[in-house]
């Protein structure tokens, strides 16, 4: 095992994982992913919060692998929705959901509703638990914007091509990676989480 300060990432998406990895960074920690513990467990995602499922992961992974782990949990929040699909977003379209699928339900449920009438926000929710399964740090940030007629652009992954940031008329899908890693719900999450975890880290609590 490493003696450097480490926490693994409780999340089995790749995509997510990329992102992650380079906004906690800073941290000077060692990251791993689940990908790096076969023995990892299916945690059942069935809270009613994006709050609520990053805390099932982190908590319940943590005492599984007795290691400090970091999950998160976020998805698409549509104004005229009443905030669906909200924890539901990765499998909005039904059992074997994917983005593409997801992304044309969305569009059907919104129909013909003026531009002004599809706001939406991207949220995201950061728990960190200790190896006994106690939240010792978390964060919540979003991203406001407006879901598009349409979907368009070819970076990114999920609600990506259909999310407009209002400011710049343009989609994440079309932003690529760098302007994202300074817009989304999911960087603004990491930066809060930073402060916290840097003062684990230096006071000795987080090992390797």
């Amino acid at each position: 095992m490493s003696s450097k300060p480490s926490i693994i990432l409780g999340t089995g998406n790749r995509n997510k994982a990329v992102e992650l990895l380079k906004l906690l960074a800073p941290a000077g920690v060692e990251l791993q992913t689940l990908a790096d513990f076969p023995e990892a467990i299916e945690v059942v995602e069935d809270g009613q919060t994006f709050a609520e499922n990053a805390r099932l992961k982190a908590c319940q992974q943590a005492r599984h692998l007795k290691r400090w782990v970091l999950a998160e949990d976020s998805g698409l929040m549509v104004d005229a929705l009443d905030g669906a699909p909200g924890v539901f977003s990765a499998r909005y379209s039904g059992p074997g959901a994917t983005d593409a699928s997801n992304n044309r339900k969305l569009l059907d449920e919104l129909g013909d509703l003026p531009a002004e009438r599809r706001s939406a926000r991207f949220v995201c929710h950061m728990t960190l638990s200790d190896p006994s399964g106690e939240v010792r740090a978390e964060s919540e940030e979003s991203c406001r914007g407006r879901i598009r007629f349409s979907p368009r652009g070819e970076h990114g992954f999920g609600y990506d091509p259909l999310f407009d940031i209002v400011e710049y008329h343009r989609p994440f899908a079309e932003m690529g990676p760098l302007v994202k890693s300074y817009l989304s719900h999911r960087s603004r999450a990491a930066r809060a989480m930073l402060p916290q975890l840097i003062g684990l880290v230096d006071a000795g609590e987080i090992v390797g």
